[in-house]
Parts: C-alpha cells; structure tokens; sequence
C-alpha cells in the first residue's frame, strides 16, 4: 500500500501555523539566543557547530545556557517561497498542472510544480507567473530564452516587450519595502499576508474568478491537412471538457496546419479540455491536431497565492540589539545558538509570557566586602566564562558561570551548567566533582555556617549587596536601568526555565556581542 503527504497539506501547516503565530491571545513565540561558552562543548565548534539534537534531555540544555528572549510579533512572520530572480536569457519553465515523476518538466525536468522555475521577481519587486514560455513542436517544447523583463501591473497576463520571446506573464503581486527588510533572503522571498482579506490584493484575487480560468491552450501537434472553409481564422471553436464557456480562436498556416490558439473565453469549472474543432466545420484530411489545454490552479491565477507559488515554508524575523532602557541582552560574551520556543511562561507563574524581550539569566547585585574601598567592585576584573562561588552552609557550595559583569553597576548576570557538579551533557556523571552533584542556588540568605561572599576564580572576592531591592540605580546622576528586579540583591530569570516547547535550534560559529551590535535572526521552517 503506498501513500504520500500531498505539498498541499505543507502549505496548509504552513497557513495555520503562521495564523497561529499571529493570534497574539493565545499564543506568544519568541527568538532566543545563548550558548556563551560553545569551545567548551567542541574544540571545533566555531569551524564546524555541529548539529543540533532533538530530545528531551538536550531541550533542557537549550534552556541552561539560553541568555535572552525576544518576542516574534504578527507582523514578523510570512510565509515565503523560493527567490527567482528574472534573469535575461534563462528558459523558465511554463505552469503546468500535470507535472510529476512521470511528466517531467520538458524545460527543468522538475517532477513536481513547486520544484520547477515558473514564476519570478524582477527589478521593481513585482511578482509574476509564467503563463506559457513559447514551448512548441518545433523546439521540442522546451521553450525559448526569455529576452523581455516583465515589468507590468495589470491584471491580464500579456507578453513582456517586442522579442518575440513568445512568453506571456501573469503579474501577481508587489513586494513592499519593509517586507523585503524582513523577509528576503538569498533563497527565499515573501508573498503577502493574508491574501484572502488583504486589501493590497484585492483586485488580483478578484479578477482571478471574474476573468475566467483557462489562459493557456499549446499545441502538441499541429495535424495534417486541416482544413477550414472559410479562411484560415477560425473563432469560436468551444472548449470541451467538464467546464463550461471557454472559447479559443485557431488560425491555421498555409501548410493547413495550426499556427496559434488563442483563449479568446475563459468560462469556467474546467479540471481537463480539448478544442472540438470539427463542431466549427473543419474537416482533416491527414493527421488531427493535438491541443494541450492548460488548467488554472482553483479559482484561476492570483486566486490563492500560496497554492500557486507552493508557500510551504515560514519565515520568522526578530532583531536582537541592545537597549539602555531594558538591557536583556548581553554584552562582552559570546552567543552561538539561535531557537525559536513557544508559549514559554512568566517565572514564577503559569500565564504566558508577553513582554517583548526579556532575560533568561540569574544575576546578582553585588559589592565590596567589608575590608575594601567603596569603589572596589568597579575595578576589579572578572572574565566572560569564569566560574564564581558561595559558601550556603558547611560543605554546601553554590556555583555559576559568568556571562556578563557591569562595573558600573556591580550587576553579575551568569547561568548554572550542569557540568560544574559533575554531569556531562550527555546525562552521564563524573566521578568526583567539586562541589558535590546537586547545583545549588546562590541566595541572600545562607545559613549561619555560609556567606553571602562572592568568590570568584581569579582570587577576587566580592559579597551580595543584600540591602538592595529594585531595576534601577542612580549613581552620579545617572539612572541605569538593570534589566531585572533584584530582592535583596539576588534576580531570578523573567522567563520560567523549561516551560513552552522550543521548536526550533541552530548551532552557529561563536558571534562575540558589543555595545552597539544588532543581529537580524531570519528563520526558515519547512513544513
């Protein structure tokens, strides 16, 4: 027994997945990055990351190492299609309901639509499909050069220029400005949002139904000894098939073959057709002319964009920079993983997350010791990566990795691998690690045998600044926002660590982030 997944059900997860996305109350996604430390995983990470892997245990990582969210709003999603730039003298295959395995492309030897080159984007962004390539008997139905960009608006497929390149385009759409920032890429384009209700494409998706569907007849043969009393124009020949009103005109060359049909009627409802040229009088003598009626996709060309152009993939957008105002996104450190999650939650709450970006570190507030200069915890030097730790009580040992340290601000922001008490990222367990197998939390509240001393491993010792409560804090006039709310000096992730379901990874080279650095994420589902 043999079955397929129709492309048509791509398309429509990919519809109802980006309707999805876009229902904001019942839903939220978000871009993540993390992975400060990715040498540290693979030697060879920044000259070859390797794959992702999809389990459980590995989705638990994704969320340990992960440094700040950024939320993906309705209008950063689009579903897009493969990018085919017009290029002067390339053969384009024609559209064809009937390509398969079996009915290859004659121009690509595509087994499919989708995977064949039949529609383009030419200099102004305007989107066209092609309607025929002036594929015939005479060039083996391969089709010829295209020589003339199509640059038209109108609804009515024509011809591009005066070639003679005998193609004939179908404008469809017009990428705007602000889409092409978000949406293209080297391989792929946007079509527009909601085709269905857009006003933008109102007039192509209603002139689809009002024109009538077949555009389109070839000849596949053009006969023998064809003959026509009355001149060699012949109109009105009918259409048969399962439709209903669609007409062609056929003229007829002095070999008394055919030389052209032209659709002069549409009509409508057709799934198969052939020209009944004897019910106009012709009569043929040798050999029949054999006509290939090409049928429209359902309800004619530019009703459904995302049918015609098989938009089965998503592509969803979000710029990471960094904000004085809400700062969620590190500094000095290094980011080399890039995900998507869904629905994660609040911290501490079962509501899901809203804000628009938010941080997925611990930090702490801390300062100077008792001992030392007011001023100390601004001139000490604490590295990207290090490892810090707190005495909570007799043979009980707080530990973190740095991700980021505001001098200014005495503000700590690290996260807690699970490497530092003895598992390996593979679940397995070191025999004897530092500080014992479960991978306590920092706290303003140690017990009478602990500290709030903060140690880190390069001898510099700091301590929690536990009389310190809020997000902000004014020093010399200056307000800094903190990104976080700190009680007692101590903040928690805004986001609960483990919650939603991360849908998407990709492992890249380290990128080391700097004040005034911005990354455009682009990422492309295939469904």
């Amino acid at each position: 027994m043999s079955a397929i997944i129709t492309d048509q059900l791509r398309i429509l997860n990919a519809s109802n997945f980006v309707s999805k996305v876009t229902d904001q109350t019942e839903n939220s996604y978000y871009a993540f990055i993390g992975l400060p430390n990715a040498t540290e995983y693979a030697s060879d990470w920044d000259v070859a990351p390797p794959a992702p892997k999809d389990s459980f245990d590995q989705e638990n990582d994704y969320w340990d190492s992960m440094i700040g969210l950024s939320k993906i709003l309705p209008e950063d999603t689009s579903q897009v299609v493969k990018k085919n730039e017009w290029e002067s003298g390339t053969i384009y295959d024609m559209y064809r309901h009937d390509i398969t395995s079996s009915n290859i492309s004659p121009q690509s030897g595509a087994t499919s639509l989708y995977s064949s080159n039949y529609y383009v984007i030419n200099e102004d962004l305007n989107v066209y499909i092609c309607l025929d390539n002036g594929a015939s008997p005479e060039n083996d139905f391969k089709g010829n050069q295209s020589l003339d960009q199509p640059t038209f608006v109108a609804l009515e497929p024509r011809k591009a220029g005066n070639s003679g390149d005998g193609y004939v385009w179908k404008y469809l759409y017009t990428i705007k400005p602000k889409d092409l920032v978000k949406f293209d890429t080297v391989f792929y384009m946007p079509t527009p949002k909601n085709w269905a209700t857009n006003t933008d494409t109102q007039a192509v998706r209603n002139h689809a139904t009002s024109s009538g569907q077949l555009k389109i007849v070839k000849i596949k043969n053009r006969g023998v000894g064809v003959n026509f009393t009355s001149g060699n124009t012949i109109t009105d020949v009918p259409i048969k098939g399962d439709g209903t009103g669609a007409f062609a005109t056929v003229i007829l060359n002095s070999d008394q073959k055919v030389e052209t049909v032209v659709i002069s009627k549409g009509g409508s409802g057709y799934t198969f057709g052939t020209l009944d040229l004897e019910s106009r009088g012709v009569t043929i003598q040798d050999t029949s002319p054999v006509f290939d009626v090409i049928i429209p996709p359902k309800g004619g060309h530019g009703f459904d964009v995302y049918n015609e152009l098989g938009a089965s993939n998503v592509l969803f957008y979000t710029r990471i920079e960094n904000s004085t105002e809400n700062p969620d996104f590190i500094v000095g450190n290094q980011i080399s993983r890039f995900g998507i999650v869904e629905n994660p939650l609040q911290y501490g709450s079962t509501e899901i997350l809203t804000d628009t970006t938010v941080s997925s570190l611990y930090a702490l507030k801390l300062k100077s010791l008792n001992t030392q200069s007011t001023d100390f915890y601004k001139e000490v030097s604490i590295e990207a990566d290090s490892f810090f730790t707190q005495t909570l009580d007799t043979n009980v040992t707080a530990v973190g990795r740095v991700i980021s340290y505001d001098k200014n601000t005495g503000v700590l922001k690290y996260w807690q691998d699970r490497r530092l008490v003895g598992f390996n990222t593979d679940g397995s367990r070191n025999s004897s690690p530092s500080y014992g197998f479960n991978l306590e939390r920092f706290t303003a509240t140690p017990t009478s045998n602990g500290s709030v001393e903060i140690n880190f491993d390069n001898g510099v010792d700091l301590q929690i600044n536990t009389n310190f409560d809020g997000s902000t804090e004014t020093i010399n006039n200056n307000t800094y926002q903190l990104g976080q709310s700190f009680i007692k000096g101590v903040s928690n992730p805004e986001v609960e660590k483990h919650s939603g379901n991360i849908i998407y990874v990709d492992n890249r080279p380290s990128i080391t982030r700097s004040s005034n650095q911005k990354e455009d994420i682009k990422v492309i589902l295939q469904f």
